[in-house]
């Protein structure tokens, strides 16, 4: 029977950056992925660093994004100089751009909201904004810009992430993901994997919108999958620097000159399959966005699957089962979250002690609501 010091279940984009981290760290840490690590939800995003809140219900979130945002250049410059790989990182800001004719009020809401949370956000009138992004639409009547978010190329970034984790003594196993966890009494002794058992001091479940399908998880983390669909575009005559975004949609350009353009959100089990319905809502979006796109080849389209839980806020952190921790949920969040996600879980593990308060994240807080529940019901 092989045995770590830390089984990671998930080696995506957070699982692989634990074990980078822990890996650095000294100890014997192993990822167990389903497939070939790193093609979920890690592969199909698109990259964007943003820790502002898309709706009210993410403003609990946004200490722990502009954690994880700020570890990004330390973070990114470990795991190129460690993987020897580039990781596409951007770091040239966002562009919020707003249609509304109503946008002097929206603008100084949308503002208000930033600086209260400490964010960095500069109002636009609309030919300021054209002047920084000559793409954008005629139509747009003010902008937002966030000078100190940016992007990422995520399929780059999680080939390089997991590269430096084998390169810093972790063990990566493909096509053995976990079936179960193994438990004797209140302690996590290890994996269940498909045909063996792991043992390990620490259990680690970062398998994304698959984390709840492994027995004894589901209580901790109920997870469900959240399909995007996407598109990648190519129009030669056309340059976006930063980050666009509007109520719509959201262009994110690649250093290799393609402009990514999505997403959907939709509910649709594990269909990973693309829609001519969700892929025009897309187009027609993007083109309404940036009207130079009408012209753009499509070079790409693909949809991936969000690992969502059901308050939409990360899972991490211990359970109530000694040497159980989850590190899932991160929904449309992932790929920002992966640095501060890896740093707080070698923590815990170190120093039984976190730099960034997680207690709103907990596992437990589902178990906790589903005994509120039960007390409530009628006798």
């Amino acid at each position: 029977m092989k045995k770590f010091d830390v089984a990671i279940a998930g080696g995506g984009v957070i699982g692989g950056a634990i074990a980078l981290e822990l890996g650095r760290a000294g100890f014997e840490v192993a990822v167990f992925d389903r497939q070939q690590p790193g093609q979920e939800a890690s592969w199909a995003s698109a990259g964007i660093l943003s820790p502002a809140p898309e709706n009210p219900g993410m403003v609990t979130m946004v200490p722990l994004g502009k954690a994880s945002l700020a570890l990004y250049p330390e973070f990114v410059a470990q795991v190129e100089e460690i993987s020897g790989k580039s990781t596409g990182f951007r770091p040239k800001g966002t562009l919020e751009a707003l249609f509304s004719h109503d946008t002097k009020a929206e603008l100084s809401t949308i503002i208000a909201l930033h600086h209260g949370l400490g964010l960095n956000a500069e109002p636009l009138r609309a030919e300021d904004a054209r002047e920084l992004e000559p793409a954008l639409s005629e139509e747009v009547e003010a902008a937002v810009l966030r000078p100190e978010e940016g992007s990422v190329d995520n399929r780059a970034l999680t080939a390089a992430i997991l590269e430096a984790a084998r390169r810093s003594d972790a063990e990566i196993f493909s096509g053995n993901g976990a079936k179960a966890i193994w438990r004797e009494g209140n302690r996590c002794a290890g994996l269940v994997l498909q045909n063996e058992k792991v043992a390990a001091k620490w259990t680690i479940i970062a398998a994304g919108c698959f984390s709840a399908t492994i027995e004894g998880i589901a209580p901790y983390a109920p997870v469900r999958p959240a399909k995007g669909q996407m598109a990648a575009l190519r129009a030669d005559d056309l340059r976006i620097e930063r980050v666009l975004w509007s109520e719509k949609i959201y262009l994110v350009p690649r250093n290799d000159g393609r402009i990514l353009a999505g997403a959907t959100v939709e509910y649709a089990g594990f269909d990973k399959r693309t829609t001519a319905g969700g892929i025009r809502k897309i187009l027609s979006a993007a083109i309404e966005l940036a009207p130079g796109l009408t012209n753009a080849r499509i070079e790409e389209t693909w949809a991936g699957l969000r690992p969502d839980s059901p308050d939409h806020l990360p899972i991490l952190g211990p359970t109530d089962m000694d040497g159980l921790l989850m590190a899932t949920g991160h929904f449309r969040s992932g790929i920002l979250l992966t640095p501060v996600t890896a740093r707080l879980l070698r923590e815990w593990i170190t120093e039984q002690r976190v730099s960034v308060d997680w207690d709103r994240f907990s596992p437990l807080r589902f178990k906790t609501e589903k005994t509120e529940a039960t007390k409530k019901m009628p006798a």
